[in-house]
């Protein structure tokens, strides 16, 4: 109840410092993902670790934006 509250009373501002990070991280796993499916040797675990960290932060970085549209 507190926290619909809150996010009722404060829903003008939702542009935080903190999304530029989010963003430069996404850009960041998706370099690393390319570099790696285009190295000869290829390490599953990592192609694996970051398909998933990369499927995440986009899923945050749409419903991020969601917000900012909201």
């Amino acid at each position: 109840m507190f926290l619909a509250e809150g996010a009722a009373a404060g829903g003008a501002a939702s542009f935080h410092t903190f999304d530029l990070f989010i963003v430069a991280f996404t850009i960041l796993i998706a370099v690393g993902l390319v570099r790696l499916l285009a190295a000869p040797v290829k390490n599953k675990f990592a192609v694996g670790f970051a398909g998933v960290s990369l499927l995440v932060f986009l899923i945050v970085d749409v419903l991020m934006v969601q917000s900012w549209m909201s």
